[in-house]
């Protein structure tokens, strides 16, 4: 009997707003433009990163790598979001539920250790300038960029293998747009202590451990500038990470925003809560993603240069 209770669950229903119908013709429009910003912002920097050969160095490596990680990311949730507005009752099936984790999950981690690399590079480039070029060698700085990509991966296996091992034998209501991982760990029907210990674990090595990294990276390379005699020579060196910098901030600012705001204690103003909290996990997914390429692009002469020359070249061939 156990056993028929426990995989008598085989889909979920997403409840994103259909508490809210007037809400969702306007948040499908809104978050399909988004979505075609970011893809088409990170997809010309993709390009410009490969076309370009002044682009080919260790930082706009990286730079092509987050592109490219933000467009996974959104796309592991976006389609799903969007489809939900349109559809009164949006259920997914237990495995692409576990699928869609997996993917956002994985992608989510892998970018926080991508930004501690990048950081790194920074050091590097503005504390040792002249070991750069052996120091960030290419066979260094692939090896940096699949280092993320695994970490990543791999901690995603962990926490979602974790999670489809419990049994769901009752409520099957996600609370949310998406299947986020909390969200429907909330729905076990047993013991989750393990998964809570080892997303904390988790967290702490995929959030902690790179924000300690870019902080004490960018204490040495404001050290550095700050010897620098020349203001022409500290702006140009600042220059060359205000965009990373800048990009940080917002990317773990907002996570910060998300988990450390306190909780509405009036239950009249729990339901409200739930919503912001969701809208704002949503937008979130959506707004560092959308923020890279411009950031990088507004801040970045040879990114600039190289969009540029890319619109010649294809004004010129047509």
């Amino acid at each position: 009997m156990e056993a028929s209770n426990q995989s008598s669950v085989t889909e979920f229903v997403l409840l994103g707003l259909s508490a809210h119908p007037k809400l969702e013709k306007m948040f499908f429009v809104l978050i399909l433009s988004m979505y075609l910003v970011i893809l088409l912002g990170n997809g010309v920097l993709i390009l410009v990163t490969i076309l370009d050969s002044r682009l080919h160095t260790p930082m706009y490596f990286f730079l092509g790598n987050l592109s490219f990680l933000d467009i996974c990311y959104t796309t592991s949730s976006v389609p799903l979001v969007l489809d939900g507005f349109l559809t009164p009752r949006k259920t997914i099936p237990f495995s692409a539920c576990a699928i869609q984790m997996f993917l956002s999950f994985g992608m989510g981690a892998t970018e926080c250790v991508l930004l501690g690399m990048m950081a790194f590079d920074r050091y590097v480039a503005i504390c040792n300038p002249l070991r750069y070029p052996v120091v960030m060698s290419r066979a260094v700085y692939v090896s940096m960029a699949a280092t993320s990509w695994l970490a990543g991966g791999a901690n995603s296996l962990v926490q979602i293998s974790l999670a489809v091992q419990l049994p769901f034998c009752g409520d099957n209501v996600i609370n949310h747009f998406i299947c986020e991982i909390l969200a429907v760990l909330k729905l076990a029907c047993a013991d989750i202590s393990i998964n809570v210990v080892s997303m904390g674990v988790a967290n702490v090595i995929f959030l902690g451990v790179p924000v300690l990294f870019i902080f004490v990276s960018y204490i040495f390379i404001l050290t550095t500038i700050l010897r620098i005699p020349s203001a022409e020579g500290r702006k140009k060196a600042f220059s060359t990470c205000s965009a990373h910098l800048t990009v940080v901030v917002i990317f773990y600012g907002t996570i910060l925003f998300m988990y450390g705001k306190p909780k509405s204690k009036d239950p009249l103003g729990a339901d409200k809560q739930e919503l912001a909290d969701k809208l704002i996990s949503l937008f979130y997914g959506l707004l560092t993603p959308m923020l890279n390429p411009i950031i990088y692009s507004l801040r970045n002469k040879d990114v600039k240069a190289a969009v540029k020359n890319l619109v010649v070249q294809k004004h010129s061939t047509q």
